[in-house]
């Protein structure tokens, strides 16, 4: 390892784990959502090599700083267990260890061990309200643009916005037609094909809009009480979602809480009746031809105005609310993601975010409280994700633009929805695991395991394009995605080598006729790994250790109460050597890739390669 700062070591765990590691997972926290009141055990496991002479736990009760001292507790020939039990007395429970000797004076927080004092933003945290769902730890979900998926033999009406495309066509490029192009995907379509979707292993469908709108994407809803009749209706959507349940598969919907479509009624009633209620809805600007403000200023999508309580009654916290519909047991839908949440409520001076955010939480709750709720937000907003608001968000911050600048290829991309004037940078693995601690040292553990992990999305580009073509390194990055903390999803088609350099290129149809230009060794790859995924206990409730990071490939732990599994990705051919001695564990099982045995492991690859190895502990109990 080249000679860095002590500060700049202490800071990086993922550089050398054999420090005190803590993390919100079950092995660490006895309770991640208990009551006011509850007491909580918390863990530390620290190494025989990290001396110190006194440990102690630093948390706020009622924003007074307290400390409680850390007893020993189990102990091995390599590590010892540390814990101390602490009482919840707040909704948000903020604390951080420090290790005290003379000489030492250390911090560990969600970021790393420190040598100086650090502030509380990258405490670790305990959130005193019921957690996410707990069926989504065991989900991998499959991304469905309904236009793109699937078209069965049913006749629905073409509107007077299509451009009708053949089915088997490549979308135009940039262009008028963007936003116009229809396929006739449908969701009858979807449903003849749900056992290619559970083959695939899969058991989530995350459906991008499927309510009437004047695009293909259907982000501009012109209503949104009931289904696109060119996706087959409130019908299709019935038999389709009493299909899923037979095969176990729940259904995500996706809303959009910032704005409506143009054609939407309550613009008409608006602009018709200025005492109407829904004349509220809205922002007026007499400077614009049409009168209103859009998002980004677009007179497509009419931007909405929570000051009105009425639109908080319609969209979420009424009876018969948007949010509440869908989800009850007539729709069926099993949580909602929500469009550009970080921009819901916001407009100038204009600041009810947390307020519509946390609204959306309690109205799913009310009817629904199992259901999985998860925002897109363009950029990161640490406060969105504190417990109280969304479950989780789509994690590209945190996971998929740090991976994409790790294994891309195809830097040229890089403008665009990684949202920068330049081209995409290509950084080391030390690099990427420091973005993503970033995002995860920020949040509540249960924040990062409850928001969506991706490669890719309608939005972007496909990675088989960033890497371009490359498999290996396409499959590195798709065993990362599917071992890292949090629910994966898959951009259908992705998993038999679909490409596109772009948001709309990527949303190409899959040729269910001819399956000749199909990626078969690749998609069986990838259905190896959802099984791993999804029936791993050490995937579904572990914790995240950083075992190795170096500039071309990483190797971490996830380590539950039942399992302790090893994962190892490089983006490129690589010589490596791992060894598990001092960490007390010998693999005891090969589960995906390179296979290998004992405590010490060596890998000489051609390229890029993966592995997955469950291990087991060799340590001896002392005392």
């Amino acid at each position: 390892m080249p000679l860095i700062r002590k500060e700049r070591l202490l800071n990086s765990q993922p550089r050398n784990s054999l420090f005190p590691h803590h993390d919100g997972s079950e092995l660490y926290v006895s309770n991640d959502a208990p009551a006011i009141g509850d007491s909580v055990t918390l863990k530390v496991r620290v190494p025989h090599a990290y001396t110190f002479t006194k440990a102690f736990v630093r948390l706020y009760h009622d924003g007074e700083p307290r400390s409680f001292e850390l007893k020993a507790g189990k102990e091995g020939d390599v590590e010892t267990w540390w814990s101390v039990k602490v009482s919840i007395e707040n909704i948000s429970t903020l604390y951080r260890f420090v290790f005290v000797a003379e000489g030492k004076y250390e911090w560990l927080n969600a970021a790393g061990l420190f040598d100086h004092d650090v502030h509380s933003n990258n405490d670790f945290q305990i959130v005193a309200v019921p957690a996410y769902p707990q069926w989504i730890k065991s989900s991998v979900f499959y991304q469905i643009f309904p236009d793109r998926f699937a078209k069965s033999q049913d006749v629905h009406p073409i509107p007077d916005w299509a451009d009708p495309r053949e089915w088997n066509e490549l979308p135009r490029g940039r262009s008028k037609y963007t936003g116009r192009e229809l396929y006739g995907g449908d969701l009858k379509g979807v449903e003849q094909h749900l056992d290619y979707v559970s083959d695939l292993g899969v058991n989530g469908i995350y459906f991008t809009p499927f309510f009437p709108a004047r695009s293909n994407h259907r982000y501009d809803a012109s209503s949104f009480d009931h289904v696109d009749p060119i996706l087959g209706g409130n019908k299709a959507m019935f038999s389709l979602v009493a299909a899923a349940n037979k095969r176990r598969i729940r259904l995500l919907g996706d809303l959009t809480s910032n704005h409506c479509g143009a054609g939407h009624p309550w613009l008409a009633k608006a602009i018709k009746d200025k005492k109407s209620k829904e004349r509220g809805y809205f922002y007026w600007d007499k400077s614009v031809k049409h009168g209103y403000v859009g998002w980004w200023d677009l007179a497509s999508l009419p931007k909405l105005n929570f000051n009105s309580q009425a639109l908080r009654n319609a969209m979420y916290a009424g009876k018969n609310s948007i949010v509440k519909k869908w989800l009850s047991p007539k729709f069926g839908m099993a949580g909602w993601r929500i469009d550009v949440g970080n921009m819901t409520g916001r407009l100038g001076a204009d600041d009810m975010h947390d307020e519509v955010m946390r609204g959306i939480r309690q109205a799913m709750d009310e009817v629904k409280p199992d259901a999985w709720l998860v925002a897109e937000n363009g950029d990161f907003v640490a406060s969105d994700l504190n417990g109280l608001g969304w479950h989780g968000a789509m994690n590209y911050q945190g996971f998929m633009r740090p991976v994409w600048n790790w294994v891309n290829k195809n830097s040229t991309i890089g403008g665009g929805f990684q949202g920068l004037p330049f081209s995409m940078p290509k950084i080391s693995g030390r690099q990427l695991v420091e973005s993503m601690t970033q995002f995860s040292a920020a949040i509540p553990w249960r924040s990062l395991v409850a928001s969506m992990v991706l490669l890719d999305s309608h939005d972007t580009a496909r990675m088989r394009t960033v890497v371009l073509g490359d498999k290996a390194v396409h499959l590195s990055a798709m065993a990362l995605m599917l071992s890292y903390p949090g629910v994966p999803s898959i951009f259908a088609g992705d998993e038999i080598g679909l490409e596109g350099a772009w948001g709309e290129d990527g949303r190409r149809t899959i040729n269910w006729e001819n399956r000749s230009a199909w990626d078969h060794e690749f998609l069986a790859q990838i259905k190896l790994l959802v099984e791993i995924r999804r029936h791993r206990d050490g995937l579904i409730h572990g914790g995240l250790r950083w075992l190795a990071v170096e500039d071309d490939y990483i190797a971490f732990l996830r380590e539950s109460k039942k399992e302790s599994i090893l994962v190892f990705i490089s983006r490129k051919q690589v010589k490596a050597t791992l060894d598990l001695k001092p960490y007390g564990y010998v693999i005891k099982q090969t589960l995906y890739g390179e296979s290998a045995q004992g405590s010490k492991i060596v890998i000489a690859s051609k390229a890029a390669t993966q592995a997955v190895w469950v291990v087991e502990s060799s340590q001896k109990r002392i005392g």
